[in-house]
Formats: C-alpha cells, structure tokens, sequence
C-alpha cells in the first residue's frame, strides 16, 4: 500500500506472547431483507450474480449458515484455549457482513488491543483466499488511521490446509458418508474432492512465485490433501476409492476461464462411465456455508437424482475440536517462532508445511483479458488509445514500477518463505491434538 504510514505502523514484528485472536471470514446476511452481497456490487460483482445469490440465500430463510457456525467456532476457539491455559481473547470480523471487519479491529484496538493474530478461514493459497484478506485488512487500518486510532500490529497466520487438525475431521467424514452407501455401492464409490473453482490466471499466479503455473500453489495443494485423505480412507476402510479434485461455484462473465470439470458436469461424466456411487468431500471449505449447502446439497445432490446416481456429501471440518486445537497449535507455533525458537511445524502430505510470512508476488491480482472483440463497421473513426484501453489490475506497491522497496507488513513482506528448507512430514499424522497444551520454553 504505496509508503503510507498505516503499513509501517503496522508491519509485523516478533510476538513476545500470543495476540488476541480475529477470525476472519467472508460473512453472510443474520436476517431476510435486501440481496443477500448487495454490499458487493461497489467491488464490481454484476448486479445479476448478486441476485442470483441472493435466490439461494432465501430458499434457507434469507440468512446465511455462516454466522452461527461462525458462533460455533468462536465458542470451540475460545472453550480449547481455556482448557489449555491460553489466555488469548478472540473477535470475529467479516468482509462482506457485520461485523465488518474495520468495525471489529476498532473495538480491539479501543479494547486496548495491541497486537493481533488473524485466522482466515481460507485454508489454501490463492489472491481471493489469502493476499485480498491483507489488503482488506491495510483497508480497514488505513480507515482507523484516519480516525485517529492508535494502530495495532497485525500478523496472519500461516496457512493450514494440511495441518492434521483440519484433514483428519475430513478423513473422517468420508469414511463416515461411504458407510452411509448402500452396500452394493459402496466398494465402488468415486470420491469427488470438491473446491470453490476460480479463474484460471489466479489459480496460476497463486502461491510463491516459483509456484505459479498450471495450477499454482491454489490446485497443487488442494490435490496434494485428496491424496493424503484417500490414502487416509484407504487404509481405514481397505478399498482403494478413485478420486479426482473437482470445481463449484463459478460466477463471473462466461468468456473468463474458470478452473474445471464443475461438479454437476462431473457427476454427468462418473454415471456415463458406469460409477455406482459419488462422495463429495468439500475440503475446499472450513464450514457447511452457502456454497456447500446450495451448490451441493441442493444443486449438485438434485442433478445426481436426476441421473439416477447414489451421492452422499461429507461434514466440513466446522467447529470440531481438533480444529480448534489446530489453530491453537498455530498460535502457539507462530508464538515460538517470532520469538527465535526451534519450530517443527505440524503437517501432513508431501508438500510440507506453508510459509508464516507472504512472500513479495504472491497470490498477485490479475486482471483477466477482455473477450475478443466482434468485427465491426464503425461510422467514425474511434481514437487508437481509447481502442486499446484496458483496465488495469490493482497491483500492489512491490509490485509496481517505482514502488517502495519491499518490507514486512500486513500486506506483503520481503521474507522469503522458510519452510522449504525443512523435510515434509510423513503422510501418516502422528499429530496429538493436546501436544501444544504444555508451556513451551
């Protein structure tokens, strides 16, 4: 964010103890009144889109699950913490709903709250999964700034999606709603890992620069915690399920590339290929939000009716209690590092466990190409530099020409990711969800 005060002020420093916690998280509508994201449209999102959404949020009353499975997590956040002698107070802040999230961080820091861990409920790389949050957050100190405030100091923590604590309620899930079969389908189940699709040039440029590519960080990790869940389910149930990583929720302008095969065009594909039975596993979410009870269990569950295909869905992860513990593990993790201790990261699969600081480009945004233009037969000519115009993406300052040298702070850092220097951990979790409640020195 372009040298402004608010960054500097903000840029984050070692932890002497554990902050006082935020989860932060998209947000949806407590009550039936207007379209569900009508906040959306200043950000550009097409009025048709939102009312489109918006007929889904009121086929479940007008309001959003997120907000008391929100509540759920904060109260499973907070009863582990206690349990474990972590004194750490914990806030909710929303992007797109109350409480918003600059509403939040100002009762913190009129709380007298000084520094600040942040939980986003985004367990993947991605721009609208990681990079947006911290600029949403540079946003919200800009405005506390320009009211005076004192700013607090801000750090994220680092991703998850392949902590123990948030695969093995997966794990479980899946073993749960393939035993939900029927038997005479059962063995032969295919599982479809399900994940919010995004365009193609984000997922592309997700990640750490050397990561961008075919996918980026966003598709390499979603892939790599299907193949420690099926292993997990293989060794479980002794079958060997087939799976493929599949895509939901598209929206934006059709002439836009979005990751695919679309769960519904899958499910069509598994029943011609002779498929008894589909799971759908949505390890791409934390919770059982609108994208999982419209896009799957309504949308998704009436197509596999249709064609006449058994499907069973599995829990998100939600407020159980290993993922509690996961995000204390995670403070506590964050906590010892800052202060110069000897950490060894918890995670499973084979890509090791992900960077505590964002490195300069990553998760950049992109803005897509326009589609081609049709061939036209102007009366007049139209001036060659308004022909050519395009918009241009928003980039942040290290990115830019002539931009501040890049340093640590909320929005981009200069520290290059850590973790790559350290082994993976081995696909089998030897991760106890009470390890972290003794005292670290």
């Amino acid at each position: 964010m372009a040298g402004s005060r608010h960054a500097r002020r903000a840029r984050c420093q070692s932890l002497r103890r554990p902050a006082p916690a935020l989860v932060r998280r998209p947000g949806g509508p407590r009550r039936r009144g207007p379209v569900p994201g009508e906040r959306d449209a200043r950000r550009g999102i097409p009025k048709e889109r939102l009312k489109e959404v918006g007929q889904h949020y009121f086929l479940f009353g007008g309001v959003s699950p997120i907000n008391d499975q929100n509540r759920a997590l904060l109260d499973a956040l907070r009863k582990d913490f206690a349990e474990h002698g972590l004194d750490l107070p914990v806030y909710w802040g929303n992007r797109n709903w109350a409480p918003y999230l600059t509403d939040t961080l100002r009762e913190m820091v009129r709380d007298g709250r000084r520094r600040i861990l942040v939980l986003a409920t985004s367990a993947y790389a991605s721009y609208s999964g990681c990079r947006q949050y911290r600029e949403n957050l540079a946003d919200s100190l800009a405005a506390l700034e320009a009211e005076g405030l004192e700013l607090p100091r801000i750090d994220k923590l680092r991703h998850y999606f392949n902590h123990p604590g948030f695969v093995e309620p997966m794990v479980d899930g899946v073993v749960r709603s393939l035993a939900e079969l029927p038997e005479e389908v059962r063995d032969g189940a295919h599982i479809a890992f399900c994940t919010h699709s995004i365009p193609t040039s984000a997922a592309d440029t997700s990640g750490p620069v050397e990561e961008h590519g075919d996918g980026g960080a966003y598709v390499r990790q979603h892939l790599d915690v299907a193949q420690v869940i099926a292993d997990a389910v293989r060794e479980r149930t002794g079958v060997d399920h087939p799976w493929q990583l599949v895509y939901q929720s598209r929206s934006g302008a059709p002439h836009i590339p979005w990751l695919e095969p679309d769960i519904c065009d899958h499910l069509e594909e598994r029943r011609a290929a002779g498929v008894p039975a589909v799971v759908m596993a949505p390890i791409g979410f934390v919770s059982d939000h609108m994208e999982v009870l419209y896009d799957l269990d309504t949308e998704a569950t009436a197509k596999a009716e249709e064609l006449g295909l058994p499907v069973r869905r599995s829990a998100t992860v939600g407020a159980d209690p290993r993922f509690a513990a996961a995000v204390r593990d995670l403070v506590l993790e964050r906590s010892a590092a800052e202060r110069g201790r000897e950490v060894a990261p918890c995670a499973l699969g084979a890509l090791g466990a992900s960077h505590n600081l964002c490195p300069v480009g990553c998760c950049p945004a992109r803005a897509p190409a326009p589609p081609p233009r049709a061939p036209t037969a102007p009366t007049r000519e139209e001036p060659r530099d308004r022909r050519d115009a395009r918009p241009a993406p928003r980039r942040a300052a290290e990115d830019r020409p002539g931009g501040r040298p890049p340093r640590a702070s909320c929005c981009a850092t200069a520290a290059p990711p850590t973790w790559r220097s350290r082994p993976p951990s081995p696909a089998r979790s030897t991760w106890s969800p009470r390890w972290t409640s003794r005292r670290r020195s």
